[in-house]
């Protein structure tokens, strides 16, 4: 599936949500495919520590991982859902910042929840999302 398979829409009746990092609703025909949540985590799932854009970005990593496992890639996503401890406006630009690099323009459908905490000591963001693998052609 290409970008161009995905229908997003940005209702003229709600406010743009792109400077938010996300769009308002995506579709895309195709099989649902889940990924759980990533953080920034080492080889044995340990969290890795660092400040919160550099967890951010090793998240996004493992979320690309997660995605090439079962031959896709963040084109595919069409959902986010999106976990920040101790959410603020810093955190917000340090997330929408990583999302826009990966996403661009075109950006999924999101969640974004401030938590207390998360799973793991030292979690600072957790990502999950939901993509679509297209259905074969022919």
């Amino acid at each position: 599936m290409s970008l161009d398979e995905r229908t997003i829409t940005n209702p003229p009746t709600l406010h743009d949500p792109t400077p938010l990092s996300y769009s308002h609703a995506v579709s895309a025909p195709g099989e649902l495919v889940f990924i759980a949540g990533q953080y920034a985590s080492d080889g044995n799932g340990a969290p890795v520590p660092g400040d919160f854009p550099a967890q951010v970005e090793l998240a996004l990593d493992r979320l690309r991982s997660a995605l090439e496992g079962v031959g896709l890639g963040y084109e595919h996503v069409v959902r986010l859902g999106t976990f920040i401890v101790d959410h603020d406006a810093a955190k917000l630009e340090a997330t929408g910042k990583a999302l826009h690099a990966r996403f661009g323009d075109r950006l999924p459908a999101q969640t974004l929840s401030g938590v207390a905490s998360l799973a793991l000591p030292g979690m600072l963001f957790e990502i999950d999302a939901v993509a679509v693998r297209p259905f074969p052609r022919g």
